[in-house]
């Protein structure tokens, strides 16, 4: 009678750890936004957002990952970035990023800047740093100061800012699914695990299951 008990309750056991595995690879490894936020893609498209900040080490860490995703992401997918702002400290980096996109030499700039702040440790989070930077990747300081001060950028970093509390953006790096899912490499424990995240949310989004 012991025996058969012990039986009984090693496939329990085993049967919750199967559940629980499974519980995980859902819903605990992201959060739902609730009410959904608008997307920039056609209705065909999945819009998948990174939220990032060029001070944040871990954004600096995530990008070889997400590179890696993005070789292989989904056919269906639309991918852009949005600077994180979650207050005035955030400021001059995010007009940095629309200042480098508005130039057309944001593939150029995005990993330098990245890498002179988070590996060479220089401190360039204020206006005339990040003019400097500019300047040094070949940018004209005229040109720059024009743009970066642009209303234009002024708008797009307001934008940013009402989208990142819109999204409820925990902490950076954070990536957004269609304007629904919240996810990100420390909620889903892990860039495989990540990936798995993004894809089935991808999946459900397109009409999957």
């Amino acid at each position: 009678m012991k025996q058969t008990y012990r039986l009984v309750l090693s496939i329990l056991l085993m049967l919750t750890g199967s559940v629980m595995v499974f519980a995980q690879t859902t819903e605990d490894l992201y959060t739902t936004i609730r009410p959904a936020q608008p997307t920039k893609t056609a209705t065909n498209k999945v819009e998948v957002v990174e939220i990032f900040y060029y001070g944040c080490i871990h954004c600096y860490h995530f990008e070889p990952q997400l590179a890696l995703w993005l070789q292989n992401k989904p056919a269906n997918v639309e991918f852009r970035r949005m600077p994180a702002i979650f207050g005035k400290v955030q400021i001059p980096l995010a007009k940095a990023y629309y200042t480098a996109e508005k130039l057309g030499i944001l593939d150029k700039i995005h990993h330098t800047l990245f890498e002179a702040i988070n590996k060479n440790k220089r401190e360039i989070f204020e206006d005339d740093a990040i003019k400097a930077f500019f300047v040094e990747q070949g940018v004209n300081g005229d040109e720059f100061s024009c743009v970066y001060n642009s209303m234009e950028i002024s708008t797009k970093v307001r934008q940013a800012e009402v989208m990142a509390r819109n999204y409820r953006v925990p902490h950076t790096p954070a990536l957004i699914v269609n304007g629904k899912y919240l996810t990100s490499p420390s909620m889903a424990g892990g860039f495989d695990k990540l990936e798995m995240t993004l894809n089935s949310l991808v999946v459900k989004e397109s009409g999957g299951s």
